[in-house]
C-alpha cells in the first residue's frame, strides 16, 4: 500500500532488512526506508512471504537499529525520469548525481526494468558504426541496432579498448549518444574512464552510470537497466543513434548470483541461478531498431572470462543472445599489439548488413573476406614452420608469414587516441594484403584489383 508505512522491522543483517505486517507488496518494488535521524534510504524487494518482505537495502543497513526504521512502499519497480537532461551527466548506480551537478528531472518518468523489443515492431539492424579502430571496421564491423559483446580475460586493455570506442565512435553525421554503464570498476578504474570520456560529455553526447566495486550489489543490477532506459528514451524518442556499453557484465553476473543466494534460490551451473540466460537476454534483447522510430540502441556488453575460459556461463550464455564477439587474446597482448584483437576468434553476424556498398565501401566485404581467409592460412603456415623450421616453407607459405606480420603492423596496431576513418581503414587492409601474390587473392573482384594493386606482381 502505498500511503502506509511499517516499521516491525524483524531484522537487519548486512543489507538485507526483513519487515512484517506488509500488505499488497510485490517482488521488486521499490521502497523508500526512513531512519530515525532523519535520512532516508533506497530498498527493491526481494522476497514476500505471506506477510514478510525481505528488502536489498541500496545504501546498507549500518547504522539503522529495528525500532527506528519506518518502511514504505511506491507500489512500482524503481523508475527513472525521462529527457536529454541525462545528456553530459554521471550519476551512479542509481541515478543520483556524481558530478556536483543538480537532480535529473525529466517531463516522464518509467520503470527501469523494461521490455525486450517486440520482435513483430523490430527493423533489421542496417548502418554502420565506426568505431575509429581499424580492427574492428574491417573486420567485426559493428552495425546499428546489433548487440556485439567484447570478451577478455582480467589483464588485458579491454576496459581501455570500450573506452577508446566510447569516446571515438560515430554515426557517420547522424545524431550519436554514447551511454556507459560501468558495473563493480574499482575506482581507478573509473578515474580512467571519466577521464577517457571528458571530452565527449563536455559535448553533452555521454552518460555516465557508474557503480563501483564497493557499492551495492543490487545497485549493481539497476545500473545496466538504467543506462537501457535512458538509452531507449534518446533513441526511440529522441531519435540519436546510441552505443550503450556495459564494463563488466561478469561482474553483473557475480552480483546476480549474489542477490540469489540471498534469496535463497537453489543454484545452478557454477552457483549461478538458473534464469540467468534469460536475465541476460532480459537486458541484451532491448537493443535494436523500432520499424517507424528515427534512432537505434546498440548494445556492446564487456565481460571478462575467468580463467580465460570461454565455456564459463556468462560468455557461454552471452554468446547464445549476442549477434558475434570481439575477443582479445593474451598472446597477442604479451607482444605488445593493442588492441590485442584475435581476428580468428572474432565474429559480426550482421556485418554484412552494415557494410559494403552505400554503407562503406563497395570492396570492403571482399577484401575483408580475403584478409580473413588470409590470416587463416598464415596461421596454419606458422605451425607448420614451428614443426620444420621457416627456412623449409615455400615462398608461398613464406609470403602468408609475411602478411601475418604486415596485417598487424599496418591495420591491427592502433594507438589508443587514435580514430581511424573508414576510407583509412579500408586502404591499410589492401596495403596488408599487397604483400601477398596477385594469384592468391582469389576472393576480390578483378576490378578491385586493378584499382587498389595497380602495378602489384
Amino acid at each position: 500500500m502505498k500511503d502506509l508505512e511499517y516499521g516491525d522491522v524483524r531484522s537487519l543483517e548486512g543489507s538485507l532488512l526483513v519487515v512484517r505486517g506488509v500488505r499488497g507488496v510485490g517482488w521488486d518494488e521499490s521502497a523508500v526506508i526512513g531512519v530515525d535521524d532523519g535520512s532516508e534510504r533506497h530498498g527493491v524487494v526481494l522476497e514476500v512471504a505471506g506477510d514478510l518482505a525481505v528488502l536489498q537495502v541500496l545504501e546498507g543497513t549500518a547504522g539503522m537499529r529495528p525500532g527506528g526504521v519506518r518502511v514504505r512502499f511506491t507500489g512500482s519497480p524503481f523508475r527513472i525520469p525521462l529527457g536529454r537532461s541525462w545528456l553530459g551527466r554521471t550519476c551512479d548506480g542509481r541515478g543520483q548525481p556524481l558530478d556536483g551537478g543538480p537532480p535529473i528531472l525529466g517531463a516522464t518518468a518509467a520503470a527501469v526494468n523494461g521490455w525486450p523489443l517486440n520482435p513483430v515492431e523490430r527493423e533489421p539492424p542496417r548502418e554502420p558504426v565506426r568505431t575509429g579502430v581499424s580492427g574492428i571496421d574491417a573486420l567485426t564491423t559493428v552495425v546499428r541496432g546489433q548487440k556485439l559483446p567484447i570478451f577478455s580475460v582480467p589483464g588485458l586493455p579491454h576496459l581501455q579498448l570500450a573506452a577508446q570506442i566510447a569516446a571515438q565512435s560515430s554515426a557517420a553525421g547522424d545524431p550519436f549518444v554514447v551511454v556507459f554503464a560501468a558495473m563493480g570498476l574499482p575506482h581507478a578504474e573509473i578515474d580512467f574512464v571519466r577521464t577517457a570520456l571528458e571530452e565527449r560529455a563536455a559535448a553533452g553526447e555521454l552518460v555516465m552510470v557508474l557503480n563501483g566495486a564497493d557499492d551495492p550489489v543490487i545497485e549493481r543490477l539497476l545500473t545496466p537497466r538504467i543506462a537501457l532506459t535512458v538509452a531507449e528514451h534518446l533513441a526511440f524518442v529522441e531519435g540519436s543513434h546510441v552505443l550503450v556499453v556495459m564494463a563488466d557484465m561478469t561482474s553483473y553476473c557475480e552480483a546476480v548470483r549474489e542477490v540469489a543466494a540471498a534469496r535463497q534460490e537453489i543454484p545452478a551451473r557454477r552457483a549461478y541461478p538458473g534464469y540467468l540466460y534469460s536475465d541476460l537476454a532480459s537486458l541484451y534483447e532491448r537493443c535494436g531498431r523500432i520499424r517507424g522510430r528515427p534512432g537505434s540502441v546498440t548494445i556492446m556488453p564487456v565481460l571478462t572470462m575467468p580463467a580465460g575460459d570461454i565455456t564459463h556461463p556468462v560468455p557461454d550464455l552471452t554468446g547464445y543472445i549476442t549477434e558475434g564477439q570481439i575477443v582479445l587474446a593474451e598472446d597477442l597482448h604479451a607482444r605488445g599489439l593493442y588492441p590485442p584483437l584475435d581476428v580468428l576468434g572474432s565474429l559480426s553476424r550482421l556485418m554484412r548488413h552494415g557494410a559494403g556498398p552505400g554503407r562503406t565501401r563497395d570492396d570492403h566485404l571482399e577484401i575483408a573476406a580475403q584478409a580473413v581467409a588470409a590470416l587463416a592460412r598464415a596461421r596454419q603456415a606458422a605451425e607448420l614452420a614451428d614443426l620444420i623450421g621457416t627456412g623449409a616453407l615455400n615462398d608461398t607459405d613464406r609470403g602468408y608469414l609475411a602478411y601475418a606480420t604486415a596485417l598487424e603492423d599496418s591495420l591491427l596496431r592502433q594507438r589508443p587516441d587514435e580514430a581511424r576513418t573508414f576510407e583509412d581503414t579500408l586502404d591499410r587492409l589492401w596495403q596488408a594484403v599487397s604483400v601477398l601474390p596477385r594469384r592468391e587473392l582469389t576472393m576480390v573482384s578483378k576490378a578491385s584489383l586493378a584499382e587498389h594493386l595497380a602495378g602489384t606482381r
